[in-house]
């Protein structure tokens, strides 16, 4: 069976899952990003428009939101497993593992969703809709929402589109096809405001946020010709410039934009949680030279080839070895096939 045919039948499941179900729970990744919640609110969306009796879950740990995300509609957001989770079909959006995932309390279901784009995902549910083609998980709700004869609200039209943009680096990473501008030419008919969106997530940026960026561009490390550019923020640097966890978002962009740069990482100490004191690195890269991914998936995480994260309690000599040799493996592969484990 080709790709396309199994992507095929498993929207075709997806579809008789959504039609034929009747009480529903909806989930994502730890620390969601703007194509967890914009799939997550357009699935709600969908179910709403079909009558269905669904519900929305966040882990308390991943709460309160960024600032940014408060744009997203999430009335009757639920923090823990509802009673009749037994009798609820999960849908799992952009989840690529849920194995480190407050969302885990969830696998009580009698039907697991899993609807993602990444081309690493663990197949965990029961029915496994992955299209790595998709620029986001926004896009897969979206066709969905074709699949149903479901024309998305204005609310949600905006949610649909506020993933589709973030996901793609606002139409400028490589996961960017036709599709992605048709679906956003739609979505804008539908009456979606572009310039209140770009207003909302990447303006009006509060002080701590410009201070912590002026902190961690202080601290630019370059390693192998300047292959990786790493830069490190403290829990102390965040304490001093009064910025939040997600004033972060965006930093690591900067990285990758610097001349000769093959790989950029962000490190950053968490401050609350289970995790506090681990370290969460976010990994960029520049072209396909090297895949992130698996460079994330050895440390627990994943990703996408481009995009990809992980948390360690890796000390920082041990990390930025462990980035340098892990990069190296992929940029200097022999010419039998065996990748060089040297650093450059």
């Amino acid at each position: 069976m080709s790709d396309q045919q199994s992507t095929d039948e498993t929207r075709a499941q997806v579809l008789e899952h959504l039609r034929e179900d009747e009480r529903f729970v909806l989930a994502t990744h730890e620390n969601p990003d703007g194509d967890a919640l914009g799939s997550l609110v357009g699935m709600q969306g969908l179910l709403s428009a079909l009558g269905k009796d669904s519900v929305m879950f966040i882990g308390a740990a991943d709460l309160p939101l960024p600032r940014e995300y408060s744009i997203f509609p999430l009335d009757g957001l639920i923090q823990t497993a509802p009673a009749d989770i037994a009798q609820r079909t999960v849908v799992f959006l952009d989840c690529g593992n849920i194995d480190r995932n407050s969302a885990a309390v969830l696998r009580n279901g009698p039907n697991l969703l899993n609807i993602d784009h990444h081309h690493d995902n663990t197949r965990f549910g029961t029915l496994n809709h992955v299209v790595p083609a998709a620029s986001s998980t926004a896009e897969i709700v979206w066709d969905l929402m074709h699949g149903l004869g479901v024309e998305p609200s204005p609310a949600v039209a905006r949610a649909l589109y506020i993933g589709l943009i973030t996901d793609t680096g606002r139409f400028m990473y490589e996961n960017t096809g036709p599709r992605a501008h048709e679906m956003a030419a739609e979505l804008i008919a539908l009456g979606v405001d572009v310039q209140e969106v770009y207003r909302r997530l990447y303006e009006e940026l509060p002080a701590g946020k410009l201070a912590l960026l002026a902190l961690a561009l202080g601290e630019v490390q370059r390693f192998d010709s300047g292959a990786l550019t790493v830069t490190a923020l403290s829990a102390e640097d965040f304490d001093r410039t009064g910025a939040e966890e997600s004033d972060s978002e965006g930093i690591v962009d900067q990285l990758r934009a610097v001349q000769g740069t093959k790989v950029a990482a962000l490190v950053r100490e968490l401050r609350t949680g289970q995790r506090k004191g681990q370290r969460k690195v976010s990994l960029r890269a520049t072209n396909d030279d090297v895949d992130v991914s698996i460079i994330a998936r050895a440390q627990g995480g994943g990703g996408h080839r481009r995009a990809a994260g992980f948390s360690t309690t890796l000390e920082p000599k041990e990390l930025i070895a462990f980035l340098r040799e892990a990069i190296a493996a992929q940029l200097h592969a022999s010419a039998d096939g065996h990748a060089a484990t040297a650093l450059a």
